[in-house]
């Protein structure tokens, strides 16, 4: 399964040799680089400032993170059950580029990665042992963990992606603005976001993505060389850490040079093939009916919890298990969130903000409970019958978990295998896809930007990993993913309150059509009325409508782009045999798109009650207009040559108010 994310394929032909946003790329790559050498020269004093500041973020600004990852979960509710849930991501006849089938196992797969391996034995196992409140080691601390454990990755991590997510899929897909994190601000700064302050929000955007990443890289690291040292006796340390991540970079700058089919193509594939074998088989292996029952009763304990928890800060019982655990899990998700929200808008054009929302709540989510379920409560199960010490290898060697747990099965040598290849491929797929969205980022949502600058973000990755490693472990992963999220939070709320702001004008932009044919003279876009009643009674076969697009359509684009020339733009037509596109390029400002295109109908049944003869088929053809405004398409059918142009001229008027262009 191709990772929609990854489809900015390099193609053949010449490239320049470096495409960037120069104010974001530099200055990302210059604070990224001089954190990994501030990292690797005085490592003891970065661990302390690590200790230091996420001591800081958690006793100041714990509330913060609390607070807003809240408001991003009522805020996406809100969205679903509103009367913007029925607005589509695209235009409004768009429909889905793939089917549920389809979608619903590529939010499969982004649901899954390096956590879930790391945590699906570990978490669940900590908070059996040592609950933030109360006795450990019980029954009742059993039942906890399992809550504490779906609150950490159930729907609120979702909803911080699909905030991400569906600002992105709604101002490229529907508004036509570039695929960057700026252009989520543009109802609120308007044309700024093209000036520092945009610039600024990227450079966040990399800053948490490449923490976010590194963070994983870091958990994965620790866990191969858990799996190795179990397999095959390598010993656990630094410096086979850092070899390991120095080879595992390199077959992630391999899978770059491959290319999409032969490369991150194939792993995606690999992925879910063995993780879907390591679950089934965990499930079969273990206790299949207690595990079953449990997955279904941790659901019920969790809805009835996730309130409660939501809000809960132990502000009377204050502990660090909440800076441990849910403070760092938000801020791992936020500054995750622009790798998945990417992800999960590049699969989901065409689909209502209704669909969305629900499809990724519920699905990634779903397996994910499922996932900690059957590892989870199989680790448990084994501590409180006495079969295995887990707690015990758990609070002396974090990342050994699973394969202690693994021991303890059927074929325990060829799972822990299949769990090791299952780490490192994750570990490829994940600095590769990471490298590539970070790379769009500094690139200005460039389509095609050389390769070498995606490998020099894979590498930096690998680099900032491997510095966190060396300057504190696992608790330098955490503090890296809790700092680097807390600007960009800041960002999200206002994402959040710009993409209410654009919902609530889209009444007032389908509307604008009509009020500017309302004070045009007759004849000068509006139809007479004996075209409109030639329109609605007339029913044309494909052939008339090719027709139609070769012989009016066609040459009405052809003069507009032949004037749009002489006033010193680069329009560009495409044409094919059912379908016209008139491309505008205006910058950063983006891109204008006028489209009309053969599209089929169902013909109603009483059109062809007169007829005589065999029917007719069963369908009938209009040429319909849109642009990438996100207006509904129209019927153009039957239009003359001033009238399409016209036509086209309003929708240019908008794109242009739409973007404030002089």
């Amino acid at each position: 399964m191709t990772d929609p994310v990854l489809k900015e394929a390099a193609s053949p032909g010449p490239r320049p040799r470096m495409q960037v946003n120069p104010p974001v790329f530099f200055v990302s790559a210059g604070l990224i680089l001089a954190f990994a050498l501030f990292g690797a020269v005085f490592p003891q004093r970065a661990g302390n400032l690590f200790d230091m500041l996420q001591a800081g973020i958690v006793r100041d600004f714990g509330w913060f993170y609390i607070l807003s990852v809240a408001l991003f979960l009522i805020f996406v509710l809100f969205l679903m059950m509103s009367r913007y849930g029925d607005v589509k991501l695209g235009p409004d006849e768009s429909e889905p580029e793939y089917s549920y089938i389809s979608w619903f196992a590529m939010l499969f797969s982004a649901g899954m990665g390096i956590g879930l391996l790391f945590f699906g034995v570990a978490e669940p196992v900590q908070h059996y042992a040592r609950p933030p409140v109360g006795e450990g080691s019980t029954i009742d601390s059993a039942r906890e963990a399992m809550v504490l454990t779906f609150f950490h990755w159930g729907v609120h991590a979702w909803a911080i992606y699909i905030v991400i997510g569906l600002a992105l899929a709604y101002f490229a897909f529907r508004r036509g603005l570039p695929l960057t994190l700026r252009s989520s601000l543009f109802p609120l700064i308007g044309k700024r976001i093209h000036g520092p302050i945009g610039h600024a929000i990227d450079i966040f955007a990399v800053l948490g993505t490449m923490f976010g990443v590194a963070t994983s890289l870091g958990f994965g690291v620790l866990q191969v060389n858990a799996g190795f040292s179990y397999l095959f006796g390598l010993p656990v340390s630094p410096t086979v850490q850092i070899m390991l991540i120095a080879v595992i970079t390199g077959m992630a700058t391999l899978s770059v040079f491959m290319g999409l089919d032969k490369g991150v193509k194939r792993l995606s594939e690999l992925n879910i093939i063995l993780a879907i074998a390591l679950l089934i088989f965990m499930l079969a292996a273990g206790s299949t009916v207690f595990l079953l029952q449990a997955f279904v009763q941790n659901i019920g304990t969790y809805l009835g919890a996730v309130v409660q928890r939501t809000f809960r800060m132990y502000a009377y019982e204050p502990n660090a298990w909440l800076g441990d655990w849910t403070l760092f899990y938000w801020g791992w998700w936020i500054s995750w969130s622009p790798f998945v929200g990417m992800f999960i808008a590049r699969i989901s054009r065409g689909r209502t903000i209704r669909e969305f929302i629900t499809g990724v709540l519920l699905v990634p989510v779903l397996f994910t409970f499922l996932w900690m379920t059957v590892f989870g409560n199989t680790a448990i199960a084994l501590d409180l019958s006495g079969t295995a010490p887990i707690v015990q290898t758990v609070a002396d060697n974090l990342p050994v978990a699973l394969f202690e747990v693994l021991a303890q099965l059927p074929f325990s040598v060829i799972a822990s295998g299949i769990a090791t290849l299952l780490v490192i491929t994750f570990f490829v797929t994940s600095a590769d896809s990471g490298a590539l969205v970070i790379d769009m980022i500094t690139s200005g949502a460039a389509p095609h930007p050389p390769i070498w600058q995606r490998i020099f973000w894979a590498v930096c990755a690998g680099v900032v990993a491997a510095v966190l490693l060396l300057a504190g472990g696992l608790q330098a992963l955490q503090t890296a993913a809790l700092a680097s999220a807390l600007p960009f939070a800041v960002i999200m709320l206002f994402i959040c309150y710009g993409l209410l702001r654009a919902l609530q004008t889209e009444k007032q932009d389908s509307s604008m059509d009509l009020s500017i044919a309302a004070d045009t003279p007759s004849g000068a876009t509006g139809l007479s009325w004996q075209q409109r009643l030639a329109s609605i009674t007339n029913f044309y076969d494909r052939q008339q409508i090719a027709a139609f697009l070769e012989g009016t359509a066609r040459p009405a684009l052809d003069a507009v782009a032949a004037q749009m020339r002489e006033s010193g733009f680069e329009p560009a037509l495409t044409t094919t045999a059912d379908r016209l596109d008139l491309d505008v390029p205006h910058g950063d400002r983006g891109v204008f798109r006028y489209t009309i295109r053969a599209r089929s109908f169902r013909s109603p049944s009483f059109a062809w009650a007169e007829k005589e003869g065999p029917e007719p088929g069963s369908r009938h053809y209009r040429a319909m207009a849109t642009s990438s405004e996100g207006d509904q398409a129209h019927d153009v059918t039957g239009y003359t040559r001033e009238q399409l142009i016209n036509d086209l001229l309003k929708r240019y008027m908008r794109f242009r108010h739409v973007r404030r262009i002089p």
